[in-house]
């Protein structure tokens, strides 16, 4: 059984999740957790009694995120074309990549690592894109020789560059397009 927080307890949360929202967009998913906790006016033994580890914290921050992209997922599969709803998918799984530095490589991270706090809701994600994948694929959109694996590490590869070399991060939806060219099923 959780307990509710008290008051003053939820608000600390509340400013440290704000604040952990800002310093890892600025400094990306391995962004000083003692940076945090100085930046949201609180010690690090409250940091850490809300946030036992930074996958928690991660988990916090990112969890809902994920939850959402799976719920996205659906929604675009019932109101396009299989292969559309793919492409569509994708454009916002990368455009939600770009908004942490260091994302993609935590993702790769939390699906290969069953302990981390993130790997539930990134599992959830990642079975909504392999759903939409399956669909595409039986439509004749996508090439039959592409499973998930393929289409997140292709993801993770354009995220990567982009966090590498900030001159590339511009060209990231004409990296997509490059991808989803490859994905396409030769006719």
């Amino acid at each position: 059984m959780t307990r509710a927080l008290r008051a003053d307890a939820r608000r600390n949360r509340e400013r440290i999740l704000d604040v952990a929202a800002e310093v890892v967009a600025e400094q990306g998913t391995q962004a000083s957790l003692r940076d945090i906790a100085r930046r949201a006016e609180v010690g690090m033994g409250t940091l850490y009694r809300h946030f036992a580890t930074r996958g928690e914290l991660l988990e916090a921050l990112l969890g809902g995120r994920f939850d959402r992209l799976a719920e996205r997922a659906a929604a675009l599969r019932d109101a396009h074309p299989p292969g559309e709803a793919l492409a569509a998918w994708l454009r916002e799984f990368a455009t939600g990549l770009a908004a942490y530095r260091g994302l993609a490589a935590s993702l790769v991270a939390t699906i290969e690592d069953d302990t981390t706090a993130l790997h539930a809701s990134c599992g959830r994600m990642r079975a909504a894109g392999a759903d939409l994948l399956r669909r595409a694929q039986e439509s004749g959109d996508v090439r039959a020789d592409v499973d998930e694996t393929d289409v997140f590490a292709l993801l993770g590869a354009v995220g990567s560059i982009a966090d590498t070399a900030p001159s590339l991060a511009a060209r990231r939806d004409h990296l997509l397009a490059l991808v989803m060219d490859g994905l396409a099923a030769r006719r």
